[in-house]
């Protein structure tokens, strides 16, 4: 059956962005993965307004990418994980900051070290190959039923 035209391509990326490409999600994970999870911390390190940072906490660990954790009993209080999941954002998190680093700023802020004892040099590469992924050497074959690479098939 024909994707209808109003309906937009299925796609991966678009339903991880609807759980992490909300204001200050990925920097919320960014915090957490460094240690920071506790709300004050979250609040102080992002800058974002306390009602969108809880909204944002909820919805991050409603979807499995952060877990909710008390660390004191009285008054009750909770810092923030990154579960499985959320871990396995951290390498998306470094390939973005490097890109950035690289497109839109002048200075490094902050240096991520690898356990090799060098700055980390984010590359995505082929778990198949061990090359380094570049655009010349990619083939999209889409799998939902309607689509081609360039959109829906005709009628």
């Amino acid at each position: 059956m024909p994707a209808a035209a109003k309906d937009p391509r299925p796609c991966s990326i678009a339903d991880t962005l609807a759980v992490v490409g909300e204001k200050h999600s990925l920097l919320v994970l960014r915090e957490v993965c460094l240690g920071n999870g506790r709300f004050d911390r979250l609040v102080r390190n992002i800058g974002a307004p306390r009602d969108i940072l809880a909204a944002r906490l909820k919805r991050l660990v409603e979807a499995g990418i952060l877990e909710k954790v008390a660390y004191q009993e009285r008054p009750q209080r909770f810092e923030y994980r990154p579960t499985r999941a959320g871990l396995e954002l951290e390498p998306v998190l470094m390939t973005l900051m490097a890109w950035g680093d690289r497109h839109l700023r002048d200075d490094r802020p902050m240096v991520i070290e690898h356990g090799c004892g060098h700055d980390l040099r984010p590359v995505v590469t082929c778990a198949e190959c061990g090359e380094a992924v570049r655009h010349e050497d990619l083939r999209a074959h889409p799998q939902a039923p309607g689509w081609t690479t360039s959109g829906p098939e005709a009628a």
